[in-house]
């Protein structure tokens, strides 16, 4: 069962979050794609359940009841984290996203060391000012083109929206074939998120060719970054990059996987962020 609340934030902004409930072995924040809402990933929660993982997440700012903040960053995520965290007495825990999700929780790894455990991203977006990268390479025409309409400011970007159509060339056959099979919450998840229009989306896309205000760098915990080799809305470069900078990073490049047939594997992803929850938990004790 998921319980959804509102978080009241200072200077009277709400954070609509998703809580699977406890007690559980470990804590994982899953950070959603672009558009989704926060909901937990609905495929995963009958293995969350057998690993004893909790799952809780939250609809980041400008989708639905979430307060929009003009101008947020990929990093203002861990401010949300700890937030949450706090108000629902997690102490530490791990993260978990898809595509710009994964971005998401990569930032909150790198500003709240102390907490994080360990994450896992499947799809990753790299920083828009990763250093050597090319950072449209790659990717299909309607992706690229999306995101350089967000280059070009909130305006330029409203104006895309509003006469964008869905581009089948963006997915493989395989994404479409999960689409319609076992990941097909996925559509339930981007109707809510755009039901009161592109609003989150458009924040998210302007948050993504801004600089993060943090580096993957930092991060001091084990990531796990998984791509699939043939993604056409964003390029495996993105996470071979992204690994080559987190200093503890393991890099699974997914052959024949696309951007949403990744997800596939994303119950690998759950168990072994499980596992190093089971592992940090035995050296702890240990110690004592």
């Amino acid at each position: 069962m998921v319980t959804e609340t509102g978080l009241a934030l200072p200077g009277g902004r709400t954070l609509h979050v998703h809580d699977t409930g406890g007690p559980a072995r470990l804590t994982v924040f899953w950070h959603h794609g672009t558009p989704n809402t926060g909901a937990p990933p609905g495929p995963l929660l009958p293995l969350a359940d057998e690993l004893g993982v909790r799952f809780v997440s939250y609809d980041r700012p400008g989708y639905r009841t979430s307060t929009p903040v003009p101008g947020r960053t990929v990093g203002n995520a861990a401010e949300c984290v700890e937030a949450v965290a706090d108000a629902l007495g997690i102490g530490r825990f791990a993260l978990m996203g898809h595509s710009g999700g994964s971005s998401h929780a990569l930032a909150t790894a790198a500003l709240l060391p102390g907490r994080v455990l360990a994450v896992a991203g499947l799809a990753a977006v790299a920083p828009f000012d990763a250093d050597g990268l090319d950072w449209f390479d790659g990717m299909a025409a309607a992706s690229a083109a999306s995101l350089r309409a967000a280059c070009e400011g909130r305006a330029a970007k409203e104006t895309h929206e509003a006469a964008a159509e869905f581009d089948p060339e963006v997915f493989t056959d395989a994404d479409m074939a999960v689409l319609r099979g076992s990941w097909s919450w996925l559509d339930e998840v981007v109707r809510a998120a755009l039901a009161d229009g592109p609003g989150g989306l458009i924040d998210d896309d302007l948050a993504y060719v801004t600089p993060w205000g943090c580096d993957p760098a930092r991060i001091t915990a084990p990531v796990l970054l998984l791509h699939g080799e043939q993604d056409r809305m964003i390029p495996a470069s993105h996470s071979a990059w992204l690994a080559g900078r987190c200093p503890d990073a393991e890099y699974r490049l997914v052959p024949g996987a696309g951007h949403l047939s990744v997800l596939r594997h994303a119950a690998d992803a759950l168990t072994w962020l499980a596992d190093q929850g089971r592992k940090t938990s035995e050296a702890t004790n240990g110690a004592r």
